[in-house]
């Protein structure tokens, strides 16, 4: 164990983190998603594992992975089908860990449509699968920046 790193960001997920960089996106899904197949076309090109709920997963990877303040949409939701504007229980769980991340109403969570969240996936650097049976528990969050005055 590590001072200061959370002990859920096992050394695979911190060696993948460690290689983003500004604009990199990060997926973290849910047990449903097609983490595997998905996970083959991106750069790292092997899938993640964190063994904890989604909620869980995403303070881990928030504790070490600034969300980019560049752009409208650093973080992005799967949407329901059928009901895009719906938001399930799962995806305000995981609002509140970025609120606590990066601060209250900094960034809000941008629906995405199933099939476009794929194709976005597929794009992004990594897939983290965590272990959430929830459905539509799948984020895109877009790497920021830190800058040179933040301490460590």
């Amino acid at each position: 164990m590590l001072k200061s790193v959370h002990p859920l960001l096992n050394a695979e997920v911190l060696y993948a983190m460690r290689q983003m960089g500004h604009g990199d996106d990060l997926v973290i899904a849910d047990t449903n998603f097609p983490a595997e197949t998905v996970a083959r076309e991106t750069t790292f090109g092997r899938l993640l594992r964190i063994d904890a709920d989604l909620p869980g997963t995403v303070r881990a990877v928030l504790s070490q992975f600034p969300l980019d303040t560049f752009v409208d949409n650093a973080a992005r939701r799967m949407e329901v089908v059928g009901k895009p504007a719906e938001v399930l229980p799962i995806h305000a769980e995981v609002q509140r860990e970025i609120d606590a991340a990066e601060g209250a109403g900094k960034f809000k969570l941008v629906g995405v449509e199933r099939f476009a969240f794929y194709e976005a996936a597929k794009k992004s650097f990594a897939v983290i699968q965590a272990h959430e049976r929830r459905f539509y528990g799948c984020f895109i969050f877009k790497m920021g920046v830190i800058p040179p005055e933040q301490g460590f």
